[in-house]
């Protein structure tokens, strides 16, 4: 067993050499800093495995001796069946020891690597108070860690803040796929509206309806609903029917839903409301298979809550995304602090947004996404004394910790026109 050490100016530097030496399952044993750089003691997984295991053995077998008198071999005959119900109990307290000793390093070693990753933010936050100053506002403004890193890696050396915000907004409505105007009111088509429960799909689609109105007439704009167990759904549908002058007709299963739309098939757009559920609910599979088997192509438009955390809207995006989303809408606004977390998710997961609402007017608070004008409104100073602004350690801490748990991204986003993040 060789405890090695390791010397670097900066602790990413010194954890690069630990791994290149030692494997990545290396136990780092100390960290210091020295006038020299960070200095870690270290040793190699192997090393720790050879020593657990002599743990786990106890100590080495006697050597051999001479045969004992008769008198002792009988003494020692007795004596077996207790010794050998010794050594059984001590065998498991053996085993216990050395998985405790195991946990043991494994806690000391994460310990470590978390106090070594902070030390280098807060390293980092002295270096380039800039760049620091950059990452605090995007997480001030709802972005994630993961995002926010890769757009500090896109930023020019001896960053000053107001030119790097700058970068930083014109990297991110480069990066924010929107629509071309009023396209879906435009080109026409059979639009369904998806999302989970209480995101506004039924006023969204009103919405919707009344611009098309607008722009080529009721009897060219149809509504459907398949909202038949939440109660006064679809009445509330039919009310904004019949205010826009647009029938209303609901959908009971893929055969009612064939008819429907072989009979309107003449209309330049057809909207459907669809039944709220969570994306955990099991039904959701099935309302979107009916809805993809029907013979006829149907766009699905996502409905994304603003007010929902990252989590939330990255699990809603997967449990839709694989049903082939045409494009999405951010609801509820006004009700937001910020618009950052729905657009964060919007750029890591690729998606088109279309338009964002603000309230319940049909159809004022509907509008067209314009991404300079969105991401120009989210960076505005937070109140001083707002509980969720990040203080200095808070913020190293929390970018070690992401950084630690998502060292690298599976979800690369656009640069520039043809390049990706890698």
């Amino acid at each position: 067993m060789k405890v090695r050490k390791f010397l670097a100016a900066t602790s990413h530097e010194v954890l690069r050499m630990v791994k290149e030496e030692l494997g990545a399952d290396a136990v780092i044993l100390s960290n210091k800093q020295t006038s020299n750089g960070i200095e870690i003691m270290a040793l190699a997984g192997k090393d720790i495995s050879a020593l657990t295991h002599d743990a786990s053995h106890g100590m080495a077998a006697p050597a051999a001796t001479k045969p004992a008198a008769p008198s002792k071999q009988k003494h020692a005959a007795e004596q077996a069946p207790a010794v050998k119900k010794q050594t059984e109990t001590q065998s498991p307290m053996a085993d216990r020891q050395s998985a405790h000793i195991i946990q043991e390093i494994q806690a000391m070693r994460q310990m470590l690597e978390e106090q070594l990753t902070t030390m280098g933010w807060s390293n980092f936050a002295q270096r380039d108070p800039g760049g620091m100053k950059v990452l605090r506002t995007l997480l001030n403004a709802g972005f994630s860690p993961l995002l926010s890193r890769h757009l500090l890696e896109n930023l020019p050396a001896n960053r000053d803040f107001e030119q790097s915000l700058k970068k930083t907004i014109a990297l991110l409505t480069l990066n924010l796929r929107t629509a071309t105007g009023d396209e879906i009111i435009e080109q026409g088509g059979i639009y369904t509206l998806i999302g989970p429960t209480g995101v506004g799909k039924t006023t969204t689609t009103a919405k919707l309806a009344a611009r098309a109105v607008i722009r080529h007439g009721a009897d060219k704009v149809a509504l459907l609903t398949t909202d038949s167990y939440r109660i006064g759904g679809h009445e509330q549908l039919r009310i904004y029917g019949k205010l826009l002058g647009v029938s209303v007709r609901s959908i009971k299963d893929i055969e009612d839903l064939q008819l429907m739309l072989h009979e309107l098939r003449n209309k330049h757009m057809i909207l459907i409301d669809t039944v709220g559920m969570s994306q955990r609910d099991q039904m959701l599979a099935e309302q979107i298979a009916m809805l993809n088997q029907c013979g006829t192509e149907i766009k699905h438009l996502l409905l994304l809550n603003a007010t929902s955390s990252g989590d939330t809207l990255d699990e809603v995006i997967s449990a839709y995304q694989k049903h082939n989303i045409y494009g999405c809408v951010i609801t509820k606004v006004d009700e937001s602090a910020s618009m950052g977390t729905a657009l964060d998710a919007i750029i890591r997961r690729k998606l088109v947004l279309h338009y964002v609402t603000n309230g319940q007017k049909v159809p004022e608070d509907l509008h067209e996404a314009n991404s300079r004008y969105l991401l120009h409104r989210i960076f505005k100073p937070s109140p001083e004394n707002s509980p969720f602004s990040l203080q200095d350690p808070e913020f190293a801490l929390i970018m070690a910790s992401s950084a630690a748990k998502q060292p690298d991204s599976k979800q690369p986003a656009r640069t520039e026109v043809g390049h990706e993040w890698d």
